[in-house]
């Protein structure tokens, strides 16, 4: 079967841009192929390596909402990065060979350099993300990554890794192929993408009270000043939720209201925050489920990486050998 690895890193509870995004593609992949789904802790450390102490308590609200989300430990392999050292060593094995101007031309490293400019990011940890990328990607022998538009030069990246490593040592690992998916950017409740930094989320955690009220206070068409006055749905933030959301027919509905001034703002939110609330319920009802077992949460975890370790010992056995580097090992 086709194997298939992405991951995230630790940030604690999900909201609906991380489900909508990301999650939601997930657990339709583990339906069709053979998944590894990683918590990308070591690339945490890229960014925040000064204060690690709240990483485990993220990871377990992280998972939890992996699990609420639909995703099954029974058809896909679930753990941590950290848990299987196999990727340090391959990333240490793919340092040597990487040219350093590859990662320099990585098109987001200048650009977080500038968006994290309040933090002391100029380590190789940092400038060597992609290498670790790649070592995550080939240890599982990964055949396709699924990513969205603006993350296919990371794989290619990763491909060139490989390219380069295979042509040193031989054709030890295989180069894995973008498995484009459809990236949803959700605007947030000020109209800015949904994202924690900005505050301005909806969690996959929120009753459905909370649900409501964060969705009374959303901004919406600033064109539209008085109940009377005819709306315009395409830049009304909360129209955006309604189309990612709401049925097409109900959606086809309250847009053209809206645009005849027969729907105030009041009564499009109350209908999407029911709307919201009735695709949450059984999130929120596998949420509290898992919530409450968090030691079964954690063996999921550890087994989960000690299945993704029996991978990663075949693919480093392979690559010990081509590299010779199996003097002194039992």
């Amino acid at each position: 079967m086709t194997r298939v690895l992405s991951g995230m890193q630790p940030s604690g509870a999900l909201h609906l841009g991380n489900w909508k995004g990301a999650l939601e593609n997930w657990v339709r992949l583990q339906e069709q192929y053979e998944s590894y789904f990683m918590v990308a802790d070591w690339h945490a450390l890229t960014s925040r390596y000064h204060d690690t102490r709240d990483i485990p308590e993220l990871i377990r609200a992280m998972v939890v909402d992996w699990l609420a989300g639909g995703l099954d430990p029974r058809r896909a392999i679930i753990f941590v990065q950290s848990a299987v050292p196999h990727h340090a060593e391959l990333h240490l094995l793919f340092s040597m060979v990487t040219p350093l101007g590859w990662l320099e031309r990585v098109p987001s490293y200048k650009e977080k350099l500038r968006e994290l400019a309040h933090r002391d990011i100029h380590t190789y940890g940092f400038l060597g993300y992609p290498v670790l990328q790649a070592a995550d990607i080939a240890i599982y022998r990964a055949e396709l990554v699924p990513v969205g538009q603006d993350q296919v030069p990371h794989v290619e990246l990763t491909r060139e890794i490989v390219r380069r490593f295979n042509s040193i040592y031989g054709p030890v690992l295989a180069e894995p192929d973008a498995l484009l998916t459809e990236a949803k950017v959700l605007p947030g409740l000020d109209g800015k993408k949904m994202s924690k930094s900005y505050g301005n989320t909806i969690g996959l955690g929120d009753s459905a009270e909370e649900v409501a009220d964060k969705i009374r206070t959303m901004v919406t068409d600033p064109a539209r000043i008085r109940r009377s006055d005819p709306g315009h749905p395409e830049i009304c933030p909360v129209f955006h939720l309604h189309q990612v959301f709401t049925p097409a027919a109900e959606r086809l509905d309250i847009g053209e209201r809206c645009r005849r001034a027969e729907i105030g703002c009041v009564q499009c939110k109350s209908r999407l925050a029911a709307t919201l609330n009735a695709d949450l319920a059984p999130v929120r009802e596998r949420r509290a489920f898992w919530s409450h077992r968090p030691r079964e949460v954690d063996e999921i975890l550890v087994q989960g990486a000690e299945r993704a370790a029996v991978d990663a010992e075949e693919t480093m056995a392979r690559v010990r050998a081509a590299a010779h580097l199996q003097a002194g090992r039992r």
